[in-house]
């Protein structure tokens, strides 16, 4: 695989690093994160952490620092500023953020952290002209840590990635009425603002939107007093010795997210909510998609939580099987790339999960797409120049594809509207194949 940066000075050094992009494009729902590492200060007792997440397998090698190329001056391929695109529903939108502890469980990563602590982005139909400045993306911090995991070391990156504009105001007041909510989980080792444009779009919707980060499962977690959490978890999939092992410790993540997520329910649709607009929260209509490793919690959360109604993944493997006993007949959806997650394809659990799965459920894949076509990451990427021709999809197309087929799914499945585009094959998006093993 080779990835280009498009319109960026030739040499050795943008080679190395087009190279090194590879370990972000290359990422398939069985791989794990390419390496990144950085000194931070954990919630524990005064210590400090040096997270090492492991490389997909199939993966080039992260160039070094030095290896990496940066823009020449004045190079018109760097943009002044990065946007997301708007969403396109008739709401306006807010956004609020949640610090919370789970006292009754103990961090699975870092035990001497303490307390489970979880932060949440919650987006949400808002009245139109109210609230404030519109909401940041993601912190620096965690800019320049995801950047560099993919080997991204340009200086002004971390920079413009933190300061992406986005369409939800802070202090928005909410729309009038009672909205169902989807919960959103990123994949391993991914920030949560990734899965921005699609909270927004939903939230456009009108979805109450929640979407969560998992501390020492990402390659950095800002907390509200300024400490960074890396990649613990990372670091326990790389000490295995086998396939097994890892596969057994993602299987973990998967399942620890379930537990996350009945906490979150709890604290938001509980008898004394944690979050000021919990009023607007139909709690009788919850839905749950996941990118990655998120995807998979979608079906573990469904499998450990019957309040949780039905659930979508996006190009995640099942490394926590489907419960054997199905998904009590509610409905699911399976949206991956192709020929990826292709019946018979490389990833096995999907056959295997789709004839467990008991009620409504679609199998979905999508040409010319890649493991984050679902993600924010090819708008972002495509404004930097960035070029993947094993993933030529379009940003403007992933983000249609991603927004109309979940949007889709979730107003058949909490609202109970009609959803032609889950009949079948649509001129509308012909990179769409409908699988029927």
């Amino acid at each position: 695989m080779t990835i280009f940066l498009r319109n960026r000075r030739a040499g050795a050094a943008a080679t190395a690093t087009a190279l090194a992009l590879a370990s972000l494009a290359a990422l398939a729902g069985t791989a794990t994160p390419a390496s990144a590492s950085g000194r931070v200060t954990t919630a524990g007792p005064a210590t400090t952490a040096t997270a090492l997440a492991p490389e997909p397998a199939a993966a080039p090698k992260p160039a070094s620092p030095a290896a990496s190329a940066s823009p020449a001056p004045g190079d018109p391929a760097v943009p002044s500023a990065l946007t997301l695109p708007r969403p396109t529903g008739p709401y306006a939108t807010g956004r609020d953020t949640l610090f919370l502890t789970d006292h009754e469980r103990t961090d699975p990563w870092v035990p001497a952290a303490g307390a489970r602590r979880l932060l949440m982005s919650l987006h949400y139909p808002a009245r139109p002209g109210s609230g404030g400045d519109p909401a940041p993306y993601m912190p620096e911090a965690e800019a320049r840590l995801m950047l560099a995991q993919r080997g991204l070391d340009d200086p002004e990156w971390p920079g413009l990635v933190a300061a992406t504009r986005t369409s939800s105001r802070t202090d928005a007041r909410p729309a009038p009425g009672r909205f169902p909510l989807v919960l959103l989980s990123p994949g391993f080792g991914t920030p949560r603002a990734t899965l921005t444009g699609l909270a927004e779009e939903l939230a456009s919707r009108g979805y109450v939107v929640a979407t969560a980060d998992h501390p020492y499962e990402s390659t950095g977690t800002e907390l509200p007093d300024g400490r960074v959490l890396t990649c613990a978890a990372c670091d326990e999939v790389d000490a295995q010795p086998d396939e097994a092992g890892r596969r057994k410790v993602l299987a973990a993540v998967s399942a620890g997210r379930a537990a996350d997520f009945s906490f979150l329910l709890d604290r938001l649709t509980g008898p004394r909510p944690a979050w000021r607009h919990a009023r607007t929260i139909d709690a009788r209509r919850v839905g749950m998609a996941g990118h990655s490793i998120g995807g998979n919690a979608a079906a573990s959360t469904m499998a450990a939580d019957r309040r949780v109604d039905a659930g979508v993944t996006m190009d995640g493997t099942f490394f926590d099987p489907v419960a054997a006993r199905g998904l009590d007949g509610r409905p699911f959806l399976m949206l991956g790339t192709d020929p990826g997650h292709a019946p018979g394809a490389g990833d096995t659990s999907w056959d295997e999960g789709w004839a467990r799965l008991d009620g409504f459920k679609r199998w979905l894949t999508v040409r010319d797409s890649g493991h984050f076509t679902f993600t924010d990451t090819p708008a972002i990427g495509e404004q930097l120049g960035i070029v993947d021709p094993a993933a030529p999809l379009s940003a403007a197309r992933s983000t249609a594809i991603t927004r109309a087929y979940v949007t889709a799914f979730f107003d058949r499945s909490l609202r109970g509207r009609p959803a032609r585009l889950l009949d079948g094959p649509t001129p509308a998006h012909p990179e769409v194949l409908f699988q029927r093993p």
